[in-house]
């Protein structure tokens, strides 16, 4: 199953999709599966379609031997001329991030692994930062933090810089983490202020203080394939 590594060099891209109703979600993620399971493009390594659960919506986290290859796939008759219209007769807004793996931590339950794979049941929120270029490093920092650590239901979450974007303006960065159900997420989201550690207040102050913008979405892992599967 694909894990989330900062060691591996791959180029991750996540596709996130919006719809307006649930029965689109729904023909989004027929049409998602099956690109999955026809993939055989040079230098692509895994994708891994989410289900939108608070809002409709699709992810597709894909992993890319390169940057090379993927404009490969893009620049292709069958992307240009097939993929993309499909998707937009569907969706409200097609973004299509490039990403570089910067920072991943866990739970110490998950043994040192960040594996996703619909064989988990991971409540999962993906949350995108805008951020003026400048920034976007320290916006990184101040969100590779260790206090989820003792924070009840979390178990990994992942902090990706934005590379280059199709349908982002501007420079970003991408949260990527995992809870053991919604009530857990609900809750930390939640905590009074007067209750969270010093290390969290400062962290989400500073970076309210660099954001230009931000949407998030939560998802549960569907469906996943990899390259030789």
């Amino acid at each position: 199953m694909p894990k989330i590594s900062t060691e591996d060099g791959y180029l991750t891209v996540l596709n996130l999709f919006t719809a307006d109703a649930p029965e689109k979600q729904e023909k989004l993620l027929g049409e998602m599966r099956k690109i999955v399971d026809a993939a055989t493009y040079e230098g692509w390594i895994s994708s891994t379609v989410h289900a939108g659960v608070d809002q409709p919506g699709t992810a597709n986290f894909i992993q890319w031997r390169s940057g090379e290859d993927l404009e490969k796939r893009y620049a292709g008759e069958e992307f240009k001329h097939r993929t993309l219209p499909v998707f937009g007769e569907m969706t409200t807004s097609i973004r299509l991030l490039q990403n570089d793996i910067v920072y991943t931590q866990r739970a110490p339950e998950l043994n040192g692994v960040t594996e996703i794979s619909p064989d988990r049941d991971d409540y999962t929120v993906i949350t995108v930062f805008g951020v003026e270029k400048e920034n976007q490093d320290a916006l990184v920092e101040a969100l590779s933090q260790d206090h989820f650590l003792k924070v009840d239901g979390y178990r990994s979450h992942s902090v990706l810089k934005g590379r280059a974007a199709r349908g982002l303006e501007g420079s970003f960065v991408v949260a990527y983490s995992q809870w053991a159900s919604k009530e857990a997420y609900d809750a930390f989201n939640s905590q009074p202020e007067g209750e969270r550690s010093a290390e969290r207040k400062e962290a989400e102050a500073t970076v309210r203080s660099l954001i230009t913008s931000v949407d998030s979405n939560t998802y549960r892992v569907v469906h996943t394939r990899s390259a030789g599967e």
